[in-house]
């Protein structure tokens, strides 16, 4: 039970964490700076990596494609996060903007347990099927042994991945959205730090760069764990919430499904890719994906940040029953995604070179990572349409809209493009790329403009019906 001490705490803290008043804007945009930052810090937990290691001597392609090869496990775990990490998040703020404080606890809790539980049953699986697994992901008896020492060492570590990813949703619906992104900061600096010391310093390569990853995920989840158990939080988190209750799991898993199928399919996708890039391209083309993944992590950032700081608040409104703020947050989170990826387009088109470069100078990855880059991110701003619609879908409970355009960009159009289009008219490894644009128009065309006749229209007589009802 909650008490009367966070009841006044949360009446405290109101003009910061309650998403109910002022601007619209203002609270998707206090929220958005810090988790955006949040968020490229933890990509650089990979993204580091993947640029030490593909500046090595000598082995630099065959080891950054052997962590591209680990990529899909480390999506996997990623998805599991979002499974109930996300999806008990926007719950979480519907209850709180009920003032159902009790409720909103529960599923924290229950939230938390099950990030533990699939965290100890995933690092099993993967360690049991790890050879047959990284082979299925395209290996090859040149980049297995690299794919491997990374992989062995990072699963180790994937409970702590999946505590801080997890949980830090939590802190952010909650409205504290600098402490989420401290989550993360502490953690990138300290794997900054240990990175370049544990691959050249103590000489230990990949197996370096696995090692620092885990032990900076293990700081960032002491530091959730801390926060969430603290005297800070609005809705601690306690003991007595963590006892697993059937439908909230339930309830959890069908909101959070849509995520974890995003995940999912993101490593089908990878998989799918890097194994029909070895067939029509070898290492070198599965080198190039390796490095089109960490743009494509980096860039999609800013529209991830602004999505998902738009659904607590789009979340706690519509708990509240203030169906304009929630157009309100809608309207700005579209727009703003748009601007930003019209923008990244842009660079990508007139600066290719520069993307490329930072992970790996190697000429021939180079002379054809140009063109792979400027055909997978061909019209990205049509990805803005999915990511804000999906969020929407989300934050307001319409799970089975969320599910299923989740596996429509990836799951009915990528893969199926994936594996068709390199035989079609000679395409080969272009036709990988170009099932990327593709689905992006397609995706986002049916996922936004399907929000835009249901959910939008449904919020206006919601609104309507609100102010009769004041009325009379």
């Amino acid at each position: 039970m909650i008490g009367n001490r966070t009841k006044e705490r949360d009446r405290n803290t109101q003009e910061r964490q309650d998403f109910g008043t002022g601007s619209v804007s203002g609270a998707i945009l206090r929220l958005a700076i810090p988790m955006t930052l949040a968020q490229l810090i933890n990509v650089l937990y990979s993204v580091v990596d993947r640029i030490y290691i593909g500046h090595l001597p000598h082995t630099s392609t065959e080891a950054l494609t052997g962590i591209g090869l680990a990529l899909p496990v480390i999506t996997m775990v990623t998805a599991f996060s979002s499974l109930f990490g996300m999806g008990g998040a926007p719950l979480f703020s519907i209850e709180r903007g009920r003032e159902n404080l009790p409720k909103a606890q529960r599923i924290m809790g229950n939230s938390f347990s099950m990030l533990l539980i699939t965290g100890v049953l995933l690092s099993v699986f993967c360690y049991i099927w790890k050879k047959p697994l990284l082979y299925l992901f395209g290996a090859s008896d040149t980049t297995f042994p690299y794919a491997d020492a990374y992989l062995s060492i990072y699963l180790l570590g994937t409970i702590f991945v999946m505590v801080s990813l997890g949980m830090n949703n939590f802190i952010n619906a909650q409205g504290f959205g600098v402490t989420g992104m401290l989550t993360v900061s502490i953690g990138a600096v300290l794997n900054l730090i240990l990175d370049p010391v544990f691959i050249f310093v103590f000489h230990m390569g990949i197996r370096g760069a696995a090692l620092a990853t885990i032990l900076s995920q293990f700081v960032s989840a002491v530091w959730v764990f801390r926060f969430l158990t603290g005297k800070k939080a609005i809705i601690p988190l306690t003991k007595s919430s963590m006892r697993l209750d059937g439908q909230l799991v339930k309830d959890i898993s069908v909101l959070g499904t849509s995520g974890f199928i995003m995940s999912v399919t993101n490593s089908a996708v990878q998989i799918i890719c890097n194994s029909t890039l070895q067939q029509y391209g070898g290492d070198l083309y599965v080198g190039i994906m390796t490095v089109i993944n960490s743009v494509r992590e980096i860039l999609n950032i800013p529209v991830n940040g602004l999505s998902n700081s738009g659904q607590p608040v789009m979340s706690f409104n519509y708990g509240a029953r203030k169906y304009d703020r929630v157009k309100a947050a809608i309207r700005f989170m579209t727009i703003s995604c748009i601007i930003f990826t019209l923008a990244i387009w842009a660079l990508i088109f007139f600066f290719p070179h520069a993307f490329i470069r930072v992970f790996n100078s190697d000429p021939a990855l180079l002379k054809y990572g140009v063109p792979s880059l400027h055909i997978y991110f061909f019209g990205i701003f049509m990805m803005a349409l999915q990511f804000a619609g999906q969020s929407t879908f989300v934050a307001l409970g319409y799970s089975r809209h969320a599910i299923f355009f989740s596996l429509l960009r990836k799951a009915v159009i990528v893969i199926p493009l994936t594996l068709w289009l390199p035989t079609v008219a000679g395409l080969g490894t272009t036709g990988v790329f170009l099932a990327e644009p593709i689905s992006n128009f397609v995706g986002g065309i049916a996922c936004f403009g399907t929000m835009m006749f249901t959910v939008w229209p449904r919020l206006g007589r919601d609104n309507a019906s609100k102010e009769q009802a004041l009325r009379s």
